[in-house]
Protein backbone atom coordinates (compact mmCIF):
# COMPACT_ATOMS: atom_id res chain seq x y z
CA UNK A 1 0.00 0.00 0.00
CA UNK A 2 2.81 2.37 0.84
CA UNK A 3 4.20 1.63 -2.61
CA UNK A 4 1.25 3.25 -4.42
CA UNK A 5 0.59 6.09 -1.91
CA UNK A 6 3.30 8.53 -2.99
CA UNK A 7 2.52 8.52 -6.76
CA UNK A 8 -1.19 9.02 -5.95
CA UNK A 9 -0.39 11.93 -3.68
CA UNK A 10 1.78 13.57 -6.33
CA UNK A 11 -0.98 13.15 -8.91
CA UNK A 12 -3.55 14.70 -6.52
CA UNK A 13 -1.34 17.72 -5.88
CA UNK A 14 -0.75 18.14 -9.62
CA UNK A 15 -4.49 18.13 -10.35
CA UNK A 16 -5.15 20.60 -7.50
CA UNK A 17 -2.51 22.96 -8.91
CA UNK A 18 -4.02 22.66 -12.37
CA UNK A 19 -7.47 23.46 -10.98
CA UNK A 20 -6.19 26.58 -9.15
CA UNK A 21 -4.48 27.85 -12.33
CA UNK A 22 -7.73 27.87 -14.33
CA UNK A 23 -10.01 29.32 -11.61
CA UNK A 24 -9.93 33.15 -11.24
CA UNK A 25 -8.26 34.50 -8.13
CA UNK A 26 -11.50 36.26 -7.15
CA UNK A 27 -13.12 32.87 -6.57
CA UNK A 28 -10.70 32.33 -3.67
CA UNK A 29 -10.86 35.96 -2.49
CA UNK A 30 -8.47 38.24 -4.38
CA UNK A 31 -6.27 40.53 -2.32
CA UNK A 32 -7.02 44.24 -2.00
CA UNK A 33 -3.87 44.92 -4.00
CA UNK A 34 -5.13 42.68 -6.84
CA UNK A 35 -8.56 44.37 -6.87
CA UNK A 36 -6.97 47.82 -6.95
CA UNK A 37 -4.60 46.80 -9.76
CA UNK A 38 -7.52 45.48 -11.83
CA UNK A 39 -9.50 48.71 -11.31
CA UNK A 40 -6.40 50.83 -12.09
CA UNK A 41 -5.78 48.97 -15.35
CA UNK A 42 -9.44 49.25 -16.39
CA UNK A 43 -9.42 53.00 -15.65
CA UNK A 44 -6.39 53.67 -17.86
CA UNK A 45 -7.64 51.35 -20.60
CA UNK A 46 -11.02 53.11 -20.61
CA UNK A 47 -9.34 56.54 -20.75
CA UNK A 48 -7.63 55.51 -24.01
CA UNK A 49 -10.69 53.85 -25.58
CA UNK A 50 -12.52 56.59 -27.51
CA UNK A 51 -15.62 54.51 -28.12
CA UNK A 52 -16.15 52.91 -24.71
CA UNK A 53 -15.26 56.07 -22.79
CA UNK A 54 -18.40 57.77 -24.16
CA UNK A 55 -20.63 55.46 -22.08
CA UNK A 56 -21.52 56.57 -18.56
CA UNK A 57 -22.07 52.95 -17.51
CA UNK A 58 -18.43 52.09 -18.28
CA UNK A 59 -17.12 54.81 -15.95
CA UNK A 60 -19.60 53.84 -13.25
CA UNK A 61 -18.33 50.23 -13.40
CA UNK A 62 -14.76 51.43 -12.82
CA UNK A 63 -15.94 53.73 -10.03
CA UNK A 64 -17.72 50.81 -8.36
CA UNK A 65 -14.50 48.77 -8.36
CA UNK A 66 -12.54 51.55 -6.64
CA UNK A 67 -15.37 52.01 -4.11
CA UNK A 68 -15.27 48.30 -3.29
CA UNK A 69 -11.52 48.48 -2.71
CA UNK A 70 -12.01 51.44 -0.37
CA UNK A 71 -14.82 49.69 1.55
CA UNK A 72 -12.69 46.58 2.14
CA UNK A 73 -10.21 48.64 4.16
CA UNK A 74 -11.11 52.31 4.74
CA UNK A 75 -7.81 53.05 6.48
CA UNK A 76 -5.62 50.61 4.57
CA UNK A 77 -2.77 51.19 2.13
CA UNK A 78 -5.05 51.38 -0.90
CA UNK A 79 -7.82 53.50 0.69
CA UNK A 80 -6.32 56.93 -0.22
CA UNK A 81 -5.40 55.71 -3.69
CA UNK A 82 -8.96 54.43 -4.25
CA UNK A 83 -10.45 57.79 -3.19
CA UNK A 84 -8.02 59.59 -5.49
CA UNK A 85 -8.98 57.39 -8.44
CA UNK A 86 -12.68 57.78 -7.65
CA UNK A 87 -12.05 61.51 -8.05
CA UNK A 88 -10.19 60.86 -11.31
CA UNK A 89 -13.02 58.62 -12.56
CA UNK A 90 -15.73 61.25 -12.07
CA UNK A 91 -13.43 63.98 -13.37
CA UNK A 92 -12.99 62.03 -16.61
CA UNK A 93 -16.73 61.37 -16.69
CA UNK A 94 -17.40 65.10 -16.27
CA UNK A 95 -14.98 65.94 -19.07
CA UNK A 96 -17.09 63.83 -21.41
CA UNK A 97 -20.58 64.63 -20.08
CA UNK A 98 -20.15 68.35 -19.31
CA UNK A 99 -22.47 67.78 -16.32
CA UNK A 100 -21.52 69.83 -13.27
CA UNK A 101 -22.81 67.17 -10.92
CA UNK A 102 -20.07 64.80 -12.13
CA UNK A 103 -17.41 67.42 -11.41
CA UNK A 104 -18.90 68.05 -7.96
CA UNK A 105 -18.75 64.31 -7.25
CA UNK A 106 -15.08 64.36 -8.26
CA UNK A 107 -14.48 67.33 -5.94
CA UNK A 108 -16.18 65.42 -3.12
CA UNK A 109 -13.96 62.34 -3.52
CA UNK A 110 -10.81 64.44 -3.74
CA UNK A 111 -11.98 66.25 -0.60
CA UNK A 112 -12.48 62.99 1.27
CA UNK A 113 -9.01 61.87 0.30
CA UNK A 114 -7.50 65.20 1.44
CA UNK A 115 -9.27 65.31 4.81
CA UNK A 116 -8.73 61.63 5.67
CA UNK A 117 -5.15 61.31 4.44
CA UNK A 118 -3.50 64.76 4.69
CA UNK A 119 0.04 63.34 4.77
CA UNK A 120 -0.25 60.92 1.84
CA UNK A 121 2.11 61.43 -1.11
CA UNK A 122 -0.88 61.83 -3.45
CA UNK A 123 -2.70 64.45 -1.32
CA UNK A 124 -1.09 67.42 -3.08
CA UNK A 125 -2.22 65.92 -6.42
CA UNK A 126 -5.78 65.65 -5.06
CA UNK A 127 -5.74 69.29 -3.93
CA UNK A 128 -4.37 70.48 -7.26
CA UNK A 129 -6.89 68.48 -9.30
CA UNK A 130 -9.73 69.75 -7.12
CA UNK A 131 -8.50 73.31 -7.60
CA UNK A 132 -8.37 72.86 -11.39
CA UNK A 133 -11.97 71.59 -11.46
CA UNK A 134 -13.12 74.47 -9.26
CA UNK A 135 -11.31 77.01 -11.41
CA UNK A 136 -12.02 75.73 -14.91
CA UNK A 137 -15.23 73.70 -14.65
CA UNK A 138 -17.22 75.08 -11.71
CA UNK A 139 -15.93 78.69 -11.89
CA UNK A 140 -15.42 78.76 -8.12
CA UNK A 141 -12.33 80.93 -8.27
CA UNK A 142 -11.97 81.70 -4.58
CA UNK A 143 -12.20 78.04 -3.60
CA UNK A 144 -9.60 77.22 -6.25
CA UNK A 145 -7.42 80.06 -4.93
CA UNK A 146 -7.70 78.59 -1.41
CA UNK A 147 -6.61 75.15 -2.69
CA UNK A 148 -3.57 76.55 -4.53
CA UNK A 149 -2.72 78.51 -1.39
CA UNK A 150 -2.90 75.32 0.71
CA UNK A 151 -0.37 73.60 -1.56
CA UNK A 152 2.03 76.56 -1.41
CA UNK A 153 1.90 76.77 2.39
CA UNK A 154 1.50 73.13 3.43
CA UNK A 155 3.08 71.15 0.58
CA UNK A 156 6.00 73.39 -0.34
CA UNK A 157 8.24 70.39 -1.14
CA UNK A 158 5.70 68.59 -3.33
CA UNK A 159 5.82 68.30 -7.11
CA UNK A 160 2.61 70.39 -7.29
CA UNK A 161 4.19 73.41 -5.59
CA UNK A 162 5.48 75.15 -8.74
CA UNK A 163 2.20 74.58 -10.59
CA UNK A 164 0.17 75.98 -7.68
CA UNK A 165 2.50 78.98 -7.38
CA UNK A 166 2.08 79.77 -11.09
CA UNK A 167 -1.71 79.60 -10.76
CA UNK A 168 -1.65 81.98 -7.78
CA UNK A 169 0.59 84.44 -9.61
CA UNK A 170 -1.70 84.33 -12.64
CA UNK A 171 -4.86 84.80 -10.56
CA UNK A 172 -3.32 87.70 -8.66
CA UNK A 173 -2.41 89.43 -11.93
CA UNK A 174 -5.89 88.99 -13.36
CA UNK A 175 -7.77 89.45 -10.11
CA UNK A 176 -9.62 86.45 -8.70
CA UNK A 177 -12.92 88.29 -8.92
CA UNK A 178 -12.33 89.38 -12.53
CA UNK A 179 -14.35 88.46 -15.58
CA UNK A 180 -15.67 84.96 -15.76
CA UNK A 181 -13.71 82.81 -18.16
CA UNK A 182 -15.69 81.34 -21.02
CA UNK A 183 -15.16 77.62 -21.34
CA UNK A 184 -16.52 75.50 -24.10
CA UNK A 185 -18.22 72.33 -22.98
CA UNK A 186 -16.08 69.25 -23.54
CA UNK A 187 -16.74 67.51 -26.79
CA UNK A 188 -18.64 64.23 -26.68
CA UNK A 189 -21.74 63.16 -24.79
CA UNK A 190 -22.40 60.25 -22.51
CA UNK A 191 -24.39 57.64 -24.40
CA UNK A 192 -26.65 55.46 -22.23
CA UNK A 193 -26.44 51.70 -22.54
CA UNK A 194 -29.87 51.54 -24.25
CA UNK A 195 -30.09 53.98 -27.15
CA UNK A 196 -33.90 53.92 -27.19
CA UNK A 197 -34.15 55.79 -23.89
CA UNK A 198 -31.39 58.34 -24.47
CA UNK A 199 -33.48 61.50 -24.07
CA UNK A 200 -35.37 60.43 -20.97
CA UNK A 201 -32.20 59.27 -19.21
CA UNK A 202 -30.31 62.46 -19.98
CA UNK A 203 -33.23 64.52 -18.70
CA UNK A 204 -33.53 62.65 -15.43
CA UNK A 205 -29.79 62.77 -14.83
CA UNK A 206 -29.78 66.56 -15.12
CA UNK A 207 -32.50 67.11 -12.51
CA UNK A 208 -31.55 68.40 -9.09
CA UNK A 209 -32.68 66.56 -5.96
CA UNK A 210 -34.17 67.93 -2.76
CA UNK A 211 -32.11 66.00 -0.22
CA UNK A 212 -33.64 67.13 3.06
CA UNK A 213 -35.87 69.67 4.77
CA UNK A 214 -34.62 70.55 8.25
CA UNK A 215 -35.65 73.17 10.76
CA UNK A 216 -34.58 74.81 14.02
CA UNK A 217 -37.40 76.26 16.05
CA UNK A 218 -38.60 78.24 19.06
CA UNK A 219 -41.83 80.03 20.03
CA UNK A 220 -40.83 83.24 18.26
CA UNK A 221 -38.44 82.13 15.53
CA UNK A 222 -38.02 79.24 13.08
CA UNK A 223 -35.37 78.67 10.43
CA UNK A 224 -36.17 76.12 7.72
CA UNK A 225 -33.39 74.90 5.41
CA UNK A 226 -33.93 73.09 2.10
CA UNK A 227 -30.81 71.11 1.13
CA UNK A 228 -30.29 70.40 -2.59
CA UNK A 229 -27.57 68.63 -4.51
CA UNK A 230 -27.17 71.51 -6.99
CA UNK A 231 -28.31 75.06 -7.67
CA UNK A 232 -31.90 75.49 -8.87
CA UNK A 233 -34.30 78.22 -9.90
CA UNK A 234 -37.15 78.73 -7.45
CA UNK A 235 -40.26 80.83 -6.89
CA UNK A 236 -42.42 81.40 -3.83
CA UNK A 237 -45.74 82.95 -2.86
CA UNK A 238 -47.96 83.49 0.17
CA UNK A 239 -51.45 82.00 -0.09
CA UNK A 240 -54.39 83.34 1.91
CA UNK A 241 -56.30 81.07 4.31
CA UNK A 242 -58.83 78.65 2.85
CA UNK A 243 -61.64 78.39 5.41
CA UNK A 244 -63.50 75.60 3.58
CA UNK A 245 -60.64 73.10 3.97
CA UNK A 246 -59.29 74.57 7.23
CA UNK A 247 -56.06 75.81 5.61
CA UNK A 248 -54.16 78.68 7.35
CA UNK A 249 -51.90 81.21 5.69
CA UNK A 250 -49.20 79.28 3.89
CA UNK A 251 -46.01 79.94 2.00
CA UNK A 252 -45.13 77.66 -0.90
CA UNK A 253 -41.73 77.35 -2.55
CA UNK A 254 -41.50 75.70 -5.97
CA UNK A 255 -38.12 74.24 -6.91
CA UNK A 256 -37.80 73.98 -10.67
CA UNK A 257 -36.34 70.94 -12.45
CA UNK A 258 -36.10 69.17 -9.09
CA UNK A 259 -37.19 65.78 -7.81
CA UNK A 260 -38.04 64.80 -4.25
CA UNK A 261 -35.33 62.80 -2.50
CA UNK A 262 -36.15 59.56 -0.67
CA UNK A 263 -35.02 60.98 2.66
CA UNK A 264 -37.50 63.87 2.67
CA UNK A 265 -40.52 63.50 4.94
CA UNK A 266 -43.75 64.31 3.13
CA UNK A 267 -45.20 66.05 6.22
CA UNK A 268 -43.53 67.33 9.39
CA UNK A 269 -45.46 68.71 12.35
CA UNK A 270 -43.70 71.70 13.94
CA UNK A 271 -44.64 72.05 17.59
CA UNK A 272 -44.05 75.76 18.20
CA UNK A 273 -45.93 79.02 17.98
CA UNK A 274 -44.75 79.96 14.49
CA UNK A 275 -45.36 77.12 12.06
CA UNK A 276 -47.96 74.38 12.08
CA UNK A 277 -46.60 72.01 9.43
CA UNK A 278 -43.97 71.68 6.71
CA UNK A 279 -45.14 69.67 3.69
CA UNK A 280 -43.12 68.44 0.70
CA UNK A 281 -44.39 66.84 -2.51
CA UNK A 282 -43.66 66.29 -6.19
CA UNK A 283 -46.05 68.81 -7.75
CA UNK A 284 -45.30 67.63 -11.29
CA UNK A 285 -42.44 65.69 -12.96
CA UNK A 286 -40.23 68.79 -13.00
CA UNK A 287 -41.30 70.67 -9.86
CA UNK A 288 -40.92 69.91 -6.15
CA UNK A 289 -43.09 72.00 -3.85
CA UNK A 290 -42.43 72.73 -0.17
CA UNK A 291 -45.27 74.34 1.82
CA UNK A 292 -45.00 76.06 5.21
CA UNK A 293 -48.34 76.23 7.07
CA UNK A 294 -48.47 79.17 9.51
CA UNK A 295 -50.45 79.12 12.73
CA UNK A 296 -50.98 82.81 12.04
CA UNK A 297 -49.46 85.17 9.50
CA UNK A 298 -45.78 85.86 10.25
CA UNK A 299 -42.86 87.82 8.84
CA UNK A 300 -40.51 85.77 6.65
CA UNK A 301 -37.33 86.05 4.57
CA UNK A 302 -35.95 83.64 1.95
CA UNK A 303 -32.34 83.58 0.77
CA UNK A 304 -30.02 81.06 -0.91
CA UNK A 305 -26.65 79.88 0.40
CA UNK A 306 -24.00 77.99 -1.53
CA UNK A 307 -21.50 75.15 -1.41
CA UNK A 308 -23.63 73.12 -1.02
CA UNK A 309 -26.67 74.92 -2.40
CA UNK A 310 -29.54 75.38 0.05
CA UNK A 311 -32.49 77.71 0.58
CA UNK A 312 -32.98 79.29 3.99
CA UNK A 313 -36.42 80.47 5.17
CA UNK A 314 -36.47 82.62 8.32
CA UNK A 315 -39.90 82.95 9.93
CA UNK A 316 -40.40 85.14 12.97
CA UNK A 317 -43.23 86.44 15.12
CA UNK A 318 -43.68 90.22 15.39
CA UNK A 319 -41.45 91.61 18.13
CA UNK A 320 -43.10 91.95 21.50
CA UNK A 321 -44.58 95.40 21.94
CA UNK A 322 -44.21 96.21 18.26
CA UNK A 323 -46.84 98.66 17.05
CA UNK A 324 -48.76 97.64 13.94
CA UNK A 325 -48.14 100.07 11.10
CA UNK A 326 -50.83 102.74 10.90
CA UNK A 327 -51.85 103.59 7.33
CA UNK A 328 -53.21 107.03 8.28
CA UNK A 329 -50.83 109.98 7.76
CA UNK A 330 -48.67 111.08 10.66
CA UNK A 331 -48.29 114.83 11.16
CA UNK A 332 -45.21 116.35 12.71
CA UNK A 333 -45.22 119.72 14.48
CA UNK A 334 -42.08 121.48 15.68
CA UNK A 335 -42.12 122.07 19.45
CA UNK A 336 -42.59 125.59 20.70
CA UNK A 337 -39.48 127.31 21.99
CA UNK A 338 -39.22 127.48 25.76
CA UNK A 339 -36.69 128.38 28.39
CA UNK A 340 -34.21 125.60 29.13
CA UNK A 341 -34.89 123.74 32.35
CA UNK A 342 -32.51 121.81 34.52
CA UNK A 343 -33.13 118.07 34.26
CA UNK A 344 -33.37 116.14 37.52
CA UNK A 345 -33.41 112.38 37.07
CA UNK A 346 -36.16 110.57 38.98
CA UNK A 347 -35.19 108.56 42.04
CA UNK A 348 -35.83 105.28 40.26
CA UNK A 349 -33.92 106.27 37.08
CA UNK A 350 -31.68 103.19 37.21
CA UNK A 351 -34.69 100.90 37.36
CA UNK A 352 -36.37 102.80 34.51
CA UNK A 353 -33.20 102.58 32.42
CA UNK A 354 -33.07 98.83 32.97
CA UNK A 355 -36.71 98.47 31.94
CA UNK A 356 -36.10 100.55 28.82
CA UNK A 357 -33.10 98.42 27.87
CA UNK A 358 -35.28 95.34 28.28
CA UNK A 359 -38.05 96.82 26.10
CA UNK A 360 -35.64 97.88 23.37
CA UNK A 361 -33.92 94.50 23.33
CA UNK A 362 -30.61 96.04 24.38
CA UNK A 363 -29.89 93.99 27.49
CA UNK A 364 -26.58 92.14 27.57
CA UNK A 365 -26.77 89.09 29.77
CA UNK A 366 -26.16 86.22 27.34
CA UNK A 367 -23.40 86.01 24.73
CA UNK A 368 -23.22 83.30 22.07
CA UNK A 369 -19.65 82.46 21.04
CA UNK A 370 -19.21 80.85 17.63
CA UNK A 371 -15.84 79.13 17.08
CA UNK A 372 -15.68 79.10 13.27
CA UNK A 373 -15.35 75.92 11.19
CA UNK A 374 -14.99 72.52 12.95
CA UNK A 375 -15.20 68.81 12.20
CA UNK A 376 -14.75 68.08 8.50
CA UNK A 377 -14.21 71.81 7.85
CA UNK A 378 -10.71 72.72 9.15
CA UNK A 379 -10.76 76.31 7.88
CA UNK A 380 -7.41 77.92 7.05
CA UNK A 381 -4.28 75.83 7.61
CA UNK A 382 -0.67 76.98 7.63
CA UNK A 383 2.52 76.83 9.70
CA UNK A 384 1.36 73.68 11.48
CA UNK A 385 -1.91 75.23 12.67
CA UNK A 386 -5.54 74.58 11.79
CA UNK A 387 -8.02 77.41 12.11
CA UNK A 388 -10.76 75.29 13.68
CA UNK A 389 -8.45 74.34 16.60
CA UNK A 390 -7.32 77.92 17.33
CA UNK A 391 -10.92 79.19 17.13
CA UNK A 392 -12.18 76.67 19.68
CA UNK A 393 -9.26 77.16 22.06
CA UNK A 394 -9.70 80.92 21.95
CA UNK A 395 -13.49 80.67 22.46
CA UNK A 396 -12.96 78.77 25.72
CA UNK A 397 -10.40 81.33 26.95
CA UNK A 398 -12.79 84.17 26.06
CA UNK A 399 -15.76 82.38 27.66
CA UNK A 400 -13.99 82.08 31.01
CA UNK A 401 -13.22 85.80 31.03
CA UNK A 402 -16.76 86.81 30.00
CA UNK A 403 -18.24 84.63 32.75
CA UNK A 404 -15.93 86.27 35.27
CA UNK A 405 -17.26 89.65 34.06
CA UNK A 406 -20.81 88.51 34.85
CA UNK A 407 -22.10 87.28 31.47
CA UNK A 408 -23.80 84.01 30.64
CA UNK A 409 -21.94 82.31 27.78
CA UNK A 410 -23.18 79.76 25.25
CA UNK A 411 -21.37 78.07 22.36
CA UNK A 412 -22.44 77.09 18.86
CA UNK A 413 -19.89 74.29 19.31
CA UNK A 414 -17.71 73.33 22.27
CA UNK A 415 -16.05 70.35 20.54
CA UNK A 416 -14.50 69.59 17.15
CA UNK A 417 -17.89 69.37 15.44
CA UNK A 418 -19.09 70.51 12.01
CA UNK A 419 -22.06 72.90 12.08
CA UNK A 420 -23.47 74.45 8.88
CA UNK A 421 -23.13 78.23 8.76
CA UNK A 422 -26.88 78.82 8.66
CA UNK A 423 -27.43 76.87 11.89
CA UNK A 424 -25.11 79.08 13.92
CA UNK A 425 -27.11 82.30 13.97
CA UNK A 426 -30.28 80.20 14.17
CA UNK A 427 -28.97 78.77 17.47
CA UNK A 428 -28.34 82.29 18.76
CA UNK A 429 -31.83 83.44 17.73
CA UNK A 430 -33.55 80.46 19.33
CA UNK A 431 -31.57 80.78 22.58
CA UNK A 432 -32.37 84.53 22.51
CA UNK A 433 -28.71 85.50 22.92
CA UNK A 434 -28.05 89.21 23.39
CA UNK A 435 -24.82 89.19 21.40
CA UNK A 436 -23.19 86.93 18.79
CA UNK A 437 -19.41 86.78 18.35
CA UNK A 438 -18.01 84.59 15.55
CA UNK A 439 -14.32 83.71 15.95
CA UNK A 440 -11.97 83.08 13.02
CA UNK A 441 -8.36 83.21 11.83
CA UNK A 442 -7.32 84.64 8.49
CA UNK A 443 -5.12 83.51 5.59
CA UNK A 444 -3.51 85.22 2.62
CA UNK A 445 -1.39 84.25 -0.36
CA UNK A 446 1.32 86.61 0.84
CA UNK A 447 2.96 85.44 4.07
CA UNK A 448 3.80 89.09 4.86
CA UNK A 449 0.18 90.08 5.49
CA UNK A 450 -0.71 90.19 9.21
CA UNK A 451 -2.92 91.92 11.76
CA UNK A 452 -6.37 91.72 13.30
CA UNK A 453 -9.66 92.85 11.80
CA UNK A 454 -13.30 92.86 12.88
CA UNK A 455 -16.31 92.53 10.58
CA UNK A 456 -20.01 93.27 10.64
CA UNK A 457 -22.69 92.24 8.16
CA UNK A 458 -23.00 94.64 5.26
CA UNK A 459 -22.17 95.05 1.61
CA UNK A 460 -18.48 94.52 0.92
CA UNK A 461 -16.73 97.86 0.32
CA UNK A 462 -13.41 96.65 -1.09
CA UNK A 463 -11.71 93.68 -2.73
CA UNK A 464 -10.11 92.45 0.50
CA UNK A 465 -13.49 92.31 2.25
CA UNK A 466 -14.81 90.31 -0.72
CA UNK A 467 -11.83 87.94 -0.45
CA UNK A 468 -12.32 87.29 3.28
CA UNK A 469 -16.09 86.83 2.94
CA UNK A 470 -15.60 84.46 0.00
CA UNK A 471 -13.14 82.37 2.02
CA UNK A 472 -15.30 82.18 5.16
CA UNK A 473 -18.48 81.51 3.14
CA UNK A 474 -16.66 78.93 0.97
CA UNK A 475 -17.98 80.49 -2.23
CA UNK A 476 -16.52 82.35 -5.20
CA UNK A 477 -15.91 86.09 -5.24
CA UNK A 478 -18.53 86.40 -8.00
CA UNK A 479 -21.10 84.83 -5.67
CA UNK A 480 -20.30 87.49 -3.09
CA UNK A 481 -21.27 90.10 -5.69
CA UNK A 482 -24.55 88.26 -6.31
CA UNK A 483 -25.11 88.09 -2.56
CA UNK A 484 -24.98 91.87 -2.24
CA UNK A 485 -28.40 92.11 -3.93
CA UNK A 486 -29.97 89.64 -1.49
CA UNK A 487 -28.43 91.48 1.45
CA UNK A 488 -30.13 94.79 0.73
CA UNK A 489 -33.41 93.16 1.74
CA UNK A 490 -32.06 91.06 4.62
CA UNK A 491 -30.26 93.97 6.29
CA UNK A 492 -33.39 96.06 6.74
CA UNK A 493 -34.29 94.19 9.94
CA UNK A 494 -30.79 93.45 11.25
CA UNK A 495 -29.09 95.41 14.04
CA UNK A 496 -26.52 96.99 11.75
CA UNK A 497 -25.87 100.17 13.72
CA UNK A 498 -25.55 98.29 17.01
CA UNK A 499 -23.25 95.70 15.43
CA UNK A 500 -21.00 98.38 13.98
CA UNK A 501 -20.71 100.14 17.36
CA UNK A 502 -19.94 96.82 19.05
CA UNK A 503 -17.31 95.96 16.43
CA UNK A 504 -15.56 99.33 16.88
CA UNK A 505 -15.54 98.95 20.64
CA UNK A 506 -14.21 95.37 20.57
CA UNK A 507 -11.62 96.09 17.89
CA UNK A 508 -10.25 99.25 19.56
CA UNK A 509 -9.86 97.64 22.97
CA UNK A 510 -8.40 94.39 21.59
CA UNK A 511 -5.79 96.24 19.56
CA UNK A 512 -4.87 98.46 22.52
CA UNK A 513 -4.52 95.49 24.83
CA UNK A 514 -2.34 93.45 22.44
CA UNK A 515 -0.07 96.43 21.77
CA UNK A 516 0.89 96.50 25.45
CA UNK A 517 3.18 93.56 24.66
CA UNK A 518 3.34 93.06 20.89
CA UNK A 519 3.46 95.10 17.71
CA UNK A 520 0.42 94.23 15.60
CA UNK A 521 -1.05 95.77 12.47
CA UNK A 522 -4.52 97.31 12.59
CA UNK A 523 -6.49 95.89 9.65
CA UNK A 524 -9.53 97.89 10.77
CA UNK A 525 -13.27 97.44 11.24
CA UNK A 526 -14.79 96.26 7.98
CA UNK A 527 -18.07 95.19 6.45
CA UNK A 528 -18.81 92.13 4.32
CA UNK A 529 -21.67 89.71 3.57
CA UNK A 530 -20.88 86.78 5.85
CA UNK A 531 -23.28 83.84 5.79
CA UNK A 532 -22.66 83.17 9.46
CA UNK A 533 -24.01 86.63 10.45
CA UNK A 534 -27.11 86.51 8.26
CA UNK A 535 -30.43 86.59 10.06
CA UNK A 536 -28.97 87.40 13.50
CA UNK A 537 -31.51 89.23 15.65
CA UNK A 538 -28.88 90.66 17.97
CA UNK A 539 -25.69 92.74 17.59
CA UNK A 540 -23.23 90.38 15.87
CA UNK A 541 -19.60 90.59 14.80
CA UNK A 542 -16.96 88.37 13.22
CA UNK A 543 -13.41 88.61 14.54
CA UNK A 544 -10.32 87.57 12.58
CA UNK A 545 -7.68 86.93 15.27
CA UNK A 546 -4.72 87.00 12.90
CA UNK A 547 -3.14 85.39 9.84
CA UNK A 548 -2.07 81.75 10.11
CA UNK A 549 -0.11 82.26 6.89
CA UNK A 550 2.15 84.80 8.62
CA UNK A 551 4.87 82.90 10.49
CA UNK A 552 5.24 85.45 13.30
CA UNK A 553 1.51 85.72 13.90
CA UNK A 554 1.03 81.95 13.70
CA UNK A 555 3.70 81.50 16.36
CA UNK A 556 1.83 83.92 18.64
CA UNK A 557 -1.56 82.31 18.00
CA UNK A 558 -0.14 78.99 19.23
CA UNK A 559 0.23 80.44 22.75
CA UNK A 560 -2.53 80.87 25.32
CA UNK A 561 -0.75 84.00 26.55
CA UNK A 562 -1.29 85.84 23.25
CA UNK A 563 -4.87 84.60 22.94
CA UNK A 564 -5.52 85.72 26.51
CA UNK A 565 -4.45 89.29 25.67
CA UNK A 566 -6.88 89.38 22.72
CA UNK A 567 -9.65 87.96 24.92
CA UNK A 568 -9.04 90.58 27.64
CA UNK A 569 -9.39 93.29 25.00
CA UNK A 570 -12.66 91.83 23.69
CA UNK A 571 -14.13 91.66 27.21
CA UNK A 572 -13.19 95.31 27.78
CA UNK A 573 -14.80 96.20 24.44
CA UNK A 574 -18.02 94.37 25.34
CA UNK A 575 -18.16 96.11 28.73
CA UNK A 576 -17.53 99.53 27.11
CA UNK A 577 -20.36 98.91 24.66
CA UNK A 578 -22.68 97.79 27.47
CA UNK A 579 -21.95 100.99 29.39
CA UNK A 580 -22.57 103.06 26.26
CA UNK A 581 -26.01 101.52 25.74
CA UNK A 582 -26.92 101.92 29.41
CA UNK A 583 -25.82 105.56 29.26
CA UNK A 584 -28.13 106.19 26.28
CA UNK A 585 -31.02 104.57 28.13
CA UNK A 586 -30.45 106.68 31.27
CA UNK A 587 -30.68 109.86 29.18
Amino acid sequence: MRKFFIPNLIMALFLAGLLVSVIPASAFGASIKDDFTIAWKQFHALSKNKKKSQYRSEWEKVGKKFRNVFKRSTRGHYAPKSLYYLGRTYEELGNRSGIKKDFRTAVDYYGRMISNFPSHQWTDDSIYRRAEIRLRKLHEKDLAYSDYLTIVHRYAKSDMYSKARKRLDSMDRKGISGKKNKHKKPSGTIIPAKKASTKSKLKSSSKAKLLSVRYTSSETYTRVVLDLDEEVRYRYQILNPNQSVNRPHRLYIDLENTILGNGVHKATHVADGILKDIRSAQRDPRTTRVVLDFNSMQDYKIFPLENPFRLVVDVQAPEEGKVVENKSPVHYSAPKKSKPRKYTPPANSKKMAGELLEQLGLTFKTIMLDPGHGGKDPGAAANGLREKDINLRFAKILAAKLKKAGFTVMYTRSTDKFIPLEERTAMANIKKADMFISIHCNAHRSSKINGIETYTLNLARNRNAVRVAARENAVSAKRISDLQVILTDLMLNSKMKESKDLAKSIHTRSLKNIRRKWSVKDQGVREAPFYVLMGAKMPSVLIELGYLTNRTEAKRLKTDRYLSYIADGIVKGVLDYKKQIERYASL
